[in-house]
């Protein structure tokens, strides 16, 4: 299937460089002054521009993936599944340039007490923020290894209390025509849904991420805001959410919609399971020349197996 790439990005609004360095080093001097007391996020007033710096971000041991590297930045900015701006992995570097990150707002609805809409800086503050070093696996058999930026998703779940028939957490993508010129192909049905399990979406290794390596997420990488489930496969995390609802049903996701034969609900990292066109058998780690073995769970079958106990995961891939 042929599919065009659009060029004509339209230009982004965007806060000048110069008020931008000023105000990040004004905050600077503020918060060494002690005139801003617990301020949790340096860049949070305006995180727009890729390479703010996230401050206050402690880095959590526990999840550092014995004897493994971490991969480039460049590895992690430059080759990336993003198909708002493109399928190529190379397209949304170039095209995502466009994506306006602030203001932004996150509505979270469906089966819950208290629904809420978030603005992205009040939901950054939710949870102190802290730095995981997680596998990160696609299905296209290639993977790295990230320094995540969020929190546990279990903290937005828990303040918004689901109801006792919300089963599923349904995650909505931004479809902005006007800033992602890949909409204008019929690849996918937009906007991109996807979702967990909410017993899923309560593990502790689902983080709500902000920032990777140090700052804000880049827009490439799904800024402002996107859902990391470690033991699945890329494409399960959501990117520039808008909405998170709470569902009795499970949700019909994008993939799944697109191709059910290919891409199953739970996408757990399975070397056992093949794509019907490719083995997920073994995978390349960025910047490594040798395919390595795939781990089941990705590495974190210790953490997650009990999620599916009795389950045949050959039937739900």
């Amino acid at each position: 299937m042929l599919i065009r790439r659009p060029t004509d990005i339209l230009p982004s609004e965007i806060t000048s460089g110069d008020a931008y360095l000023h105000r990040r080093e004004w905050l600077k001097q503020a918060a060494s002054m002690g005139l801003i007391a617990g301020l949790p996020v340096l860049a949070a007033c305006d995180a727009q521009a890729q390479g703010s710096r996230l401050a206050g971000v402690k880095a959590n041991p526990a999840y550092a993936p014995a004897d493994e590297r971490i991969n480039k930045v460049e590895d992690f900015r430059n080759y990336c599944n993003f198909y708002e701006f493109g399928t190529d992995k190379t397209d949304p570097p170039v095209m995502a340039k466009a994506l306006k990150t602030r203001p932004w707002t996150v509505a979270v609805e469906g089966e819950v007490l208290k629904p809420k809409t978030f603005d992205i800086d009040d939901l950054m503050k939710l949870a102190p923020l802290e730095e995981r070093i997680y596998r990160f696996r696609c299905v296209e058999a290639w993977s790295m290894v990230v320094p995540w930026i969020g929190f546990p998703l279990s903290a937005l779940i828990n303040q918004v209390q689901p109801k006792g028939n919300a089963k599923f957490v349904e995650f909505v993508t931004l479809a902005d025509k006007a800033q992602m010129p890949g909409l204008r192909s019929s690849v996918l049905d937009w906007p991109y849904v996807e979702g967990l399990r909410l017993d899923e979406a309560m593990h502790p290794l689902t983080l709500l991420t902000f920032g990777a390596f140090g700052e804000v997420l880049a827009p490439q990488n799904g800024a402002p805001l996107r859902i990391t489930i470690p033991w699945k496969y890329g494409f399960k995390g959501g990117k520039s959410i808008v909405k998170i609802r709470f569902v009795e049903k499970e949700p019909r996701t994008a993939w799944v919609k697109a191709g059910p034969s290919e891409y199953g609900f739970y996408s757990n990292v399975n070397p056992t399971v093949d794509h019907p066109r490719w083995s997920q058998a073994t995978e390349r780690r960025l910047g490594e020349f040798s395919k390595r073995k795939t781990l089941m769970f990705n590495g974190y079958a210790d953490q997650v197996a009990s999620l599916y106990t009795g389950m045949d995961l050959k039937k739900f891939y």
